[in-house]
């Protein structure tokens, strides 16, 4: 009895069933360290799907009829166009705000603390981008896909200013403030990860039904209404595609950062290259042809 110390030495040494609850918090402090069971979460910061409360339904509801209308209703408007950058960076401020009064947290878009870097998946997956592109400017057969006449006839301060401010800030920063921060963490409270990725997705790829008509019939390949169509069917099944892309590397990450670079990338990169490429064929001696005829 003296070497083991009897039971009560066991409870000293061991602690004992109260000392493990004081050690292990028990039930009550785990609650209290995470902020309840509303506030348990996942990596990347998104709160679980089973603890939604009825308003967060109304708000992903209501916020992906928001985005199913901007893009396709906004944007036909000419003064949009004109005020671009400063339309989109107000709304970046009204969907951030809009998720805070909802009860989304920097962590659950994907700006906490510490995620400010975009991690080596999203260096990577731009540098892919970036050798992607490249491939595409030196394979003759693939350079008509760098064939818009909305870029290839931009001049050199518009072409600096859409690859500096307007792509990055205007168009990439907004997208996914929009898309993988506050629409995938919103739906991340009310349904799995693999449903609210394909829902955030698909709503990407409705999201670029009208760029897509104007693409169509600015470089006029809007002859019928059959090719039109399969244009427009085309060009939302590759975004929503994309949008798979950045949603996993939004969940993989942790961080929003990481989209939107490979979004910059990818935007950015492909409209550089089509201007490198329309600068080289013209450049081409007499005779010479760079680019296959279309």
């Amino acid at each position: 009895m003296g070497r083991g110390g009897g039971a009560g030495a066991s409870r000293a040494r061991g602690g004992g069933a109260g000392a493990s609850r004081a050690r292990g918090g028990g039930a009550g402090a785990s609650r209290a360290r995470g902020g309840g069971v509303r506030a348990s979460t996942e990596r990347g910061g998104t709160a679980r799907w089973r603890e939604a409360r009825p308003g967060d339904k109304a708000f992903a509801l209501a916020y992906c009829a928001v985005l199913a209308a901007y893009n396709n209703v906004l944007g036909v408007h000419p003064w949009h166009n004109r005020r671009y950058v400063r339309v989109n960076l107000s709304a970046t401020g009204v969907a951030l705000a809009a998720a805070a009064l909802s009860g989304l947290t920097p962590a659950d878009l994907g700006l906490g603390r510490g995620r400010w870097m975009p991690d080596r998946p999203g260096y990577r997956l731009a540098a892919a981008v970036a050798a992607g592109w490249l491939l595409i400017a030196v394979v003759p057969a693939a350079r008509p896909l760098l064939d818009d006449k909305r870029i290839t006839s931009l001049d050199a301060r518009a072409a600096a200013y859409q690859a500096l401010v307007r792509i990055p800030v205007g168009t990439a920063l907004w997208e996914e403030v929009a898309f993988r921060g506050v629409l995938q963490a919103a739906l991340r409270r009310v349904m799995p990860k693999t449903a609210a990725i394909a829902v955030t997705s698909c709503l990407f790829g409705v999201w670029h039904i009208r760029p897509t008509l104007q693409a169509l019939r600015a470089n006029g390949l809007a002859g019928t209404r059959g090719r039109t169509v399969a244009g427009v069917t085309a060009a939302v099944a590759a975004t929503t595609a994309g949008g798979v892309v950045f949603s996993w590397l939004r969940e993989r990450t942790g961080s929003l950062t990481a989209p939107i670079l490979l979004h910059v990338a990818t935007n950015s990169g492909g409209l550089i290259t089509a201007l490198a490429v329309a600068a080289a064929d013209q450049a081409a001696p007499p005779g010479v042809v760079r680019r296959p005829p279309a």
